[in-house]
Parts: C-alpha cells; structure tokens; sequence
C-alpha cells in the first residue's frame, strides 16, 4: 500500500471513529432541550453521551474488519483501543461525578432496592466498565489466565453496554423527540449488530472453513512448530510476517482463540505453519496436539510484512526468541522468490540450544544474500560470536555503509524491542523505516 493511500486511509476512518462519537452529542442537543438543564448538567449529559458511544466504538475496534486495520496494523488497533476504553470509562465517570456534585437528588436513593431500574443499571454499567479496565491493565499482576481475562472481559463488555443502553432509555433524557429516539435506536441496533457479527457471524464463518493438524514438529529452544492443511477448502492468502487467530480443541464460538505469527512461506496457503514456544498454560500443551484435531483460524492480520516495501533497498530484522517465527516466513518467502536484496539477520538468544530454526537458518544462507549474526547473551566460553545485548556498538559493527536507506523490523519481548528502537533511533534510522509487532498475549 503506497504511503499516500495510507494516509488518506487513516484519516478517513480516524473521520468515522469522531463522527460516531460526536453525532450524538450534535444532533440531541439539537432544538428544545430539555427543562432544568444547565451548563453543569449538560456538560454532563455531553460526557454521558460520548463516553456511551465511545463505549459502543469499542467493539467496532474489535471486530477486526481487515479493511479498516489495513491503514493502521491490529496491532495498533488493539493499544488505540485499550487507550480509548481508558478515556471512555473517565468521560462516564466524570457524567456521573458532575451530578452527584452539582445535582445528588437527581441521582435518587442509591439502594437498589429503592432507586428506579434504570438509575441502578448505570451504576451497575459504570462498576462493570471500571473492573473491566482494572482486569485488562493488570491482568499478569491479577494473575489472571488469559484465556479467563478474555471471557471476563466479554461477558463484562456486553453486559455494561446493553446495562448502560438500559439506562439511557429509562431515563430518557434528551430523546424525547422522534429524530432524537431514532438517531439512538440507530446506535443502540449498530452495537447490538456488532456484537452479533463478533460472536456468532464470523465464528460461524470461521466454522465452515476448518484445517486440521498434520504435523508437530520439535524445534529448538523449547518450541514447536504446528502444521495444518485445510479441509474441503483453498486455505489462506496471506503475507508474510502476518498473523492470524488459532482456535484448537474447541469451537470457534468459545472465544479460546489465540493470536501466532505465520512461520510457513506464503507461497503454499493450503498448508500452514505456526511456530510456537512454551511460554503459557495454552502453548505448553501445543506438543500434545493429536494429528488430525480440528483448528480454526481467523486471519490474516498485520502489516508486518517485506512484501509493503518493494522499493526497498535491504532489510534489516531484529528479534529475540520466538520473535524469529515471522522473520522466518519472510525468510522461506523470499528464498521462494529469489530475492538477493541485502538482508542482514539479527537473533538475540540466551545460548547456542535455544536458537529456533537454527540449522534452517544455516542453510537458508545459500539461497539468501542474508548477512545471519547470532548474539547470546548467556554464552559458554566456547562461543566465539557476539555476546551480551543490542547496542550502538554493536548496530555500528554489523551494518552496512547506506543503513539509513534499510527498512527495519524488531520482534521480540518488550525490553529487546525497546532497546534495539532507542538504539536505532540514536544513530538517526527514520521514525518511519523502523517497524515493530506490539502484541503480549500468552
């Protein structure tokens, strides 16, 4: 995708995002408004309003409609998703702090056994929405498994949204007018849509186009690579460095899915690689897949990919562990193409054992113009290559003369990524040639 499309993409759903959270607030304070308003109280119906579609625009993030996270990369979806329940839940918040300020009777009794339906099915939303936060932001200090977080975090979405949908009908306010009611009955039937499509529609799709396990294969460092080839259907297109959604030993319906990079060559989309390390309660049960069980997939996703920058000199990968399993798809992908652009691999591990693709990675070398620098940081004395971590010194040592004009691409656990961008950063690598994967979800 050209960087002018990109950005004529981003802006025009960035466009969508603020029409639907404003429209609410334009249209219903449209002609007479209500008696016994006020600037405090209007306020606070304006961040009720925008929290409530805010609220809504979240499954819509979530929904992975590929054509509106080409633009941005899901991954970033996901974060700029995550940022904006933060600032949704502070604008419903904030519409509940302004009346219980500047108007407590308004708020009625506070016991649900006293106040009206409606006003305890905010309170309820608004509880629900907080919790919903704290789960997500510190789901590893929780110790919450993933697999729970994401039911949780379903269930108590779904649940705060039609309690709050609830609530602003009961109390009807602002929608006394026809075009105000249907301008609302308009949204509430979109999210109920939405989560329709999220939880029965494309399940159901992914349910008629099932694959199923051919191989597991032992890799080193403690991981192991699933092959899956699909059943009564073409497979996937998909490009190299992307990833896609696994659902195994269960229904697609159950919301136990889990997102791996592509490890395989896109050139053989009916056959399928996943390389996946030991890492959770999920992944160390991968090695114990029976060949034959069923998988689902939802994919693919990403803009991880050699294949967005044809232009480009040379590439430059940097990763850590499993963060190799994408770089190793553009790998086989370009040695399908005979591609001799300049690539440059660098593959941070702790020692010689724990180097995935480690013998592919050998002989790849021959099909490649591919300059392969391992650096292992727990290194025995034997060891006569790099050691220790990602530096400037090191970047310094192992580039080429025109590094500027390389594009780069870091995958790995958080620290590595962070350092290894400061450190291209540092020696002045454009913001725009240095690209990242964002995910932790084990």
């Amino acid at each position: 995708m050209k960087k002018k499309n990109v950005v004529v993409s981003l802006l025009f759903w960035l466009g969508i995002y603020l029409m639907m959270v404003l429209a609410p607030l334009i249209v219903l304070n449209i002609g007479d408004l209500p008696p016994g308003s006020g600037f405090w109280w209007d306020l606070s119906m304006a961040f009720g309003f925008a929290g409530m579609a805010m609220m809504g625009m979240q499954f819509f993030l979530t929904a992975r409609f590929k054509r509106v996270s080409a633009p941005f990369g899901i991954d970033i979806i996901y974060y700029f998703h995550r940022y904006l329940a933060i600032a949704a839940f502070v604008f419903i918040f904030l519409h509940f702090l302004i009346i219980r300020i500047n108007n407590v009777e308004a708020l009625g009794a506070m016991s649900p056994l006293e106040a009206p339906w409606y006003m305890t099915t905010g309170r309820v939303s608004l509880l629900l929405f907080m919790l919903l936060i704290v789960t997500s932001l510190f789901r590893k200090q929780l110790k919450i498994k993933y697999e729970t977080w994401r039911i949780l975090h379903i269930v108590m979405a779904v649940t705060a949204l039609l309690l709050a949908l609830s609530h602003i009908e009961g109390v009807g306010y602002y929608l006394a007018t026809p075009e105000k009611r249907w301008l609302w009955t308009a949204y509430t039937l979109f999210f109920v849509l939405l989560i329709v499509y999220i939880r029965f529609i494309k399940p159901w799709s992914m349910k008629r186009h099932p694959y199923r396990v051919v191989e597991i294969k032992k890799e080193y460092g403690s991981a192991y690579t699933i092959v899956v080839e699909a059943v009564n259907h073409s497979g996937m297109q998909y490009k190299a460095g992307q990833f896609a959604w696994l659902t195994l030993k269960d229904s697609p319906f159950h919301i136990k899915e889990h997102p791996f990079s592509f490890s395989s060559s896109p050139a053989n989309n009916n056959r399928i690689e996943f390389t996946i390390k030991e890492l959770g309660d999920f992944t160390k049960t991968i090695k114990d897949t029976p060949i034959g069980e069923a998988v689902y997939l939802d994919g693919p996703y990403g803009t991880f990919c050699v294949d967005n920058y044809p232009d480009a000199p040379g590439f430059v990968f940097i990763t850590a562990g499993v963060g190799a399993a994408p770089i190793m798809s553009m790998l086989r992908s370009m040695a399908d193409k005979n591609d001799k652009r300049p690539l440059i691999f660098l593959n941070i591990n702790k020692n010689w054992e724990s180097i995935i693709f480690r013998d592919e990675l050998e002989d790849i070398q021959n099909h490649l113009n591919l300059k392969l620098i391992h650096l292992l940081s727990k290194a025995d004395d034997a060891w006569q290559g790099e050691r220790g971590r990602v530096s400037k010194a090191l970047f310094q040592k192992i580039l080429p003369e025109d590094f500027l004009e390389f594009e780069y691409f870091i995958c790995g656990p958080k620290p590595m990524s962070n350092a290894a961008q400061k450190e291209l950063y540092g020696l002045r690598v454009p913001l725009s040639k240095v690209h990242f994967e964002l995910f932790d979800m084990v």
